[in-house]
């Protein structure tokens, strides 16, 4: 487990100080081969119960409440802390990699000067290390703080770009996979170079296919009569106002709007409803990870004005969940 750190001391410390005996853990994805090893240390070292959610886990933004609601605490692996929760302790699983290889490797195509750093949480902690590595190759770089939904500066989620509303000639990210910097390139118009610390690889985000692909879905909804709008029960997800204000828009022009409320949302739970569309205002990656595989297009809630003619097809962003845009 030296890939990542899951700060097992502390755990230990804070269970043993508090004399806690029922331990709940929460872990995405990625982290969940971890979890059998990481319950077992926990109860070598200090004697008390542990359950391990078995739910999925997309995010901070998705809390088991009733895991939570049924031990002593709850330490949730790999995020940053958002929401208030009385009894849960966010452990961020920071990455030990080395990232600056993968910045040597991105050096050949960054083209400014004046470069905005942008990151997951697991390595925020080292974008001090990237500042002073560019500076000394003559490159200013800078790393800002975005809303409340983000702890350190130059952090982003998959949901929220606001630490790159700055003004930037171009970005450099630091993290595997590319749908964070993706929603950057297109929140912000601007050249992002995605480096991977993993794979020692550095390339260009391109939007154009993304934004083809995107613009097919709503070009199939435009004639649209029916929308089921999803609403997420989860704790910060939930956007219920903005659900409300997205089926007035559509009432006043003639369409039919149903508001659907529910916790895990997938197409076979969706498949069901006699809809023409959905428009989705719980997690912005369920609209673009698996929108192959809804019967009908989902859009997100940018989309679905464009397609009532309330935006215009340029001014296509990226869907974002902002500080104040949830219901908790």
């Amino acid at each position: 487990m030296s890939e990542f750190d899951f700060d097992l001391d502390n755990i230990i410390d804070i269970i043993k100080s508090k004399n806690y005996k029922i331990i709940g853990l929460q872990f995405p994805e990625g982290f969940k081969r971890k979890a059998v090893n990481i319950a077992y240390d926990i109860e070598k070292g200090t004697g008390a119960s542990v359950i391990i959610s078995g739910n999925p886990c997309f995010g901070a933004c998705d809390i088991d409440t009733n895991l939570a609601g049924n031990v002593d605490i709850m330490f949730h692996f790999g995020h940053s802390k958002m929401g208030r929760f009385d009894n849960v302790v966010f452990i961020e699983a920071r990455s030990n990699a080395n990232i600056l290889p993968c910045i040597r490797t991105a050096l050949p195509l960054l083209s400014t000067g004046d470069i905005g750093l942008i990151t997951t949480v697991q390595h925020a902690h080292k974008l001090h290390e990237v500042i002073k590595f560019l500076k000394e190759k003559g490159i200013e770089a800078t790393a800002e703080k975005g809303d409340m939904r983000v702890s350190y500066p130059g952090q982003i989620l998959g949901c929220n770009f606001t630490a790159a509303n700055i003004d930037r000639e171009e970005y450099l990210y630091i993290g595997s996979g590319i749908f964070h910097p993706l929603g950057v390139a297109i929140a912000t118009g601007k050249k992002v170079i995605a480096a991977d610390p993993y794979l020692n690889t550095a390339a260009e985000i391109l939007t154009e296919k993304f934004l083809r692909k995107r613009g097919g879905y709503m070009a199939k909804a435009i004639n649209s009569e029916v929308f089921g709008i999803i609403v997420s029960t989860k704790s910060g997800q939930n956007r219920i106002e903005l659900a409300n204000r997205l089926a007035g828009m559509a009432r006043e022009r003639k369409k039919k709007a149903h508001l659907i409320m529910m916790d895990l949302i997938t197409p076979d739970q969706l498949i069901a409803f006699k809809v023409d569309a959905y428009v989705n205002t719980a997690c912005p990656r369920i609209t673009i990870d698996d929108a192959e595989r809804f019967h009908v297009p989902i859009l997100t809630p940018r989309e679905f004005e464009v397609v009532l003619g309330e935006r215009k097809w340029d001014d296509l962003k990226m869907d974002e969940i902002l500080e104040n845009d949830v219901k908790e």
